[in-house]
């Protein structure tokens, strides 16, 4: 199982990853790494005599990566993409990863610079992060492993109560934002023959965003959440989480926006290229384990539960629709795709009572 976005973009600085599976959208040149400014740039490090030095092919095309083998270990360069690298925006991640590891929490350690400590080397313009290095396996679609990034998503947010940051932070979600509904024109304007799809599918996002307007989820507390929790974040061994990665998204919202995102990521069932043939339903084994496994550490309460469906049907057509919206070119088979997306939205909808009853029995 993969899930449909390999990340939930973040709505104030809209994502260009593609949808997985079939007909995705050309993929642009990854980008890497001059020769002279690998070397100036690890002359900021102490890290021992270089061993090797190899492409680390993951992630954002614009955010290039290597993986650098040293005598002190196995570090990870990673240069900031154009956008995502406003020094602000980066202090604030930083200083929440290095609280989250002061509490154990399971990361990649940032290292800091040899002169100065810092955890950030700003050079030319461009910003840099030096990782440590962490082994393990890709989401094995166990329902152990399931039920552990549940528990890690409820540990973070536990961990999180007491986090207080300097820095300002985004406060978008996928839930309610006119982001999405100005994705729906722009997709319209690329292909006409799309209309009608778009048009159903922008009322359902209006039916559940409504769901959780008037459950009152606008005056509900917020905290630090995530907002990108997904397999695709995760390292594993032998069915635990051992490391969560990717922190560009966290910012603060009411906690459930974060938990419907994860509980959809990992119970949705992608099958094969041909995404016609993808089931409606979700894996309702895999969404109850990752709740449970939320739920071991801190409890949702019955209005949480029962607006997570709705959440689950904004979510997913965000993922889906914000994409589109910002590809210079369409999927291949974006009817198909757009076909599919409704019919697991309607089985969210129509099931609301089903999900919710599985999590309160």
């Amino acid at each position: 199982m993969r899930p449909i976005l390999p990340a939930m973009p973040p709505l104030d600085v809209p994502s260009h990853a593609s949808p997985s599976g079939t007909g995705q959208f050309p993929a642009a040149e990854r980008e890497s790494f001059a020769t002279e400014e690998l070397a100036v740039v690890l002359s900021h490090y102490d890290i021992g005599v270089l061993q090797s030095v190899a492409k680390f092919p993951r992630g954002s095309r614009k955010a290039p990566k290597l993986l650098i083998t040293s005598e002190c270990g196995r570090f990870i360069l990673k240069r900031r993409a154009r956008g995502k690298d406003d020094p602000q925006k980066v202090a604030f991640a930083h200083a929440l990863q290095a609280f989250l590891a002061e509490k154990q929490f399971p990361l990649p350690q940032l290292i800091a610079t040899r002169t100065d400590g810092q955890s950030m080397l700003q050079w030319q313009g461009a910003v840099y992060e030096l990782f440590e290095y962490i082994s393990g396996q890709a989401y094995p679609q166990t329902l152990e492993a399931t039920y552990d990034s549940g528990r890690v998503l409820g540990l973070f947010h536990k961990l999180l109560e007491t986090f207080v940051s300097a820095y300002d932070c985004p406060t978008a979600s996928y839930h309610n934002q006119r982001s999405i509904e100005q994705a729906f024109t722009t997709i319209s304007a690329k292909d006409a023959a799309l209309h009608l799809m778009l048009q159903t599918l922008q009322q359902l996002y209006r039916e559940a965003a409504q769901r959780g307007e008037d459950n009152g989820i606008a005056s509900w507390p917020t905290q630090y959440v995530h907002a990108d929790w997904h397999p695709g974040n995760m390292l594993f061994r032998e069915n635990h989480v051992v490391a969560v990665i990717d922190y560009d998204s966290c910012r603060r919202l009411p906690r459930i926006i974060d938990i419907a995102n994860g509980a959809l990521q990992f119970s949705i069932i992608t099958a094969g290229e041909d995404v016609g043939s993808w089931p409606d339903y979700p894996d309702e084994s895999r969404f109850k384990r990752f709740i449970r496994g939320y739920d071991q550490l801190t409890l949702l309460s019955r209005a949480e539960v029962r607006v997570m469906p709705a959440l689950m049907v904004e979510a997913l057509i965000a993922q889906s629709i914000l994409p589109m919206a910002v590809s210079s070119s369409m999927r291949s088979d974006a009817a198909a795709f757009l076909r599919m997306v409704e019919r697991k939205v309607n089985w969210l909808m129509q099931s609301a009572g089903k999900l919710v009853d599985l999590l309160e029995i």
